[in-house]
């Protein structure tokens, strides 16, 4: 069965909705080793969001991909903005004019999406960011495609998650948490975090029967 635009708009409203039930975590985490404002400015931007999306869920699923990346970037500070921003908007770009997308055209938005946050936030793997969630996530959803789209769901979800937790002993090398040098050591990253959310979420909105 293909993924509808309104399956997608539903997986936008679903991260935005855990976004706000963590945003005092989110926020916690980043007080250790950031500006401690990641679940403030996350949650400020997916309401926005949410008040955009009767007018940015269109016909299509890159438009609605788009319309998010769009507000994220116009409304959030700090790193997150652009990342999620460009995440979002490489992601539409890839999808286009598409209204029923197929598992590996979903794959290729999120590998689109994946590449667009490496090249704007120059992080790679081990630097403890967002990248150490997402990039595992998409490798883990590629290499499950040839089963049902629900476990390769949970495969892109459980990759997020391992590759959360694997980053948390590391120093950081990338953001503002790198600052800290020695110190960023053993606190988990708001980033990866949040990266494991917004997965988790995909998952779940795109359930047979959600």
């Amino acid at each position: 069965m293909p993924i509808t635009v309104d399956q997608l708009a539903r997986f936008v409203e679903l991260f935005a909705e855990r976004l706000a039930a963590e945003k005092e975590n989110l926020t916690r985490l980043d007080s250790a080793i950031g500006d401690a404002d990641h679940g403030i400015n996350m949650d400020r931007g997916f309401q926005a969001v949410l008040g955009k999306l009767p007018e940015i869920s269109s016909d299509s699923a890159g438009g609605l991909f788009k319309g998010v990346g769009m507000t994220l970037v116009s409304t959030v500070g700090g790193a997150s903005g652009p990342l999620y921003g460009t995440f979002f908007l490489r992601a539409g770009g890839a999808l286009g004019d598409t209204t029923d997308v197929t598992a590996e055209q979903l794959a290729a938005a999120l590998r689109a999406g994946l590449e667009g946050v490496i090249q704007r936030g120059k992080a790679e793997l081990d630097d403890k960011t967002m990248v150490d969630a997402l990039s595992p996530a998409v490798d883990a959803f590629d290499r499950s495609l040839d089963g049902s789209l629900p476990n390769a769901l949970a495969a892109a979800a459980s990759a997020a998650a391992a590759g959360r937790d694997r980053v948390t002993p590391l120093v950081a090398r990338k953001g503002r948490a790198s600052y800290l040098g020695e110190r960023s050591a053993g606190h988990q990253d708001p980033g990866a975090t949040s990266t494991t959310i917004m997965i988790e979420a995909l998952r779940d909105a795109l359930q047979p029967g959600a």
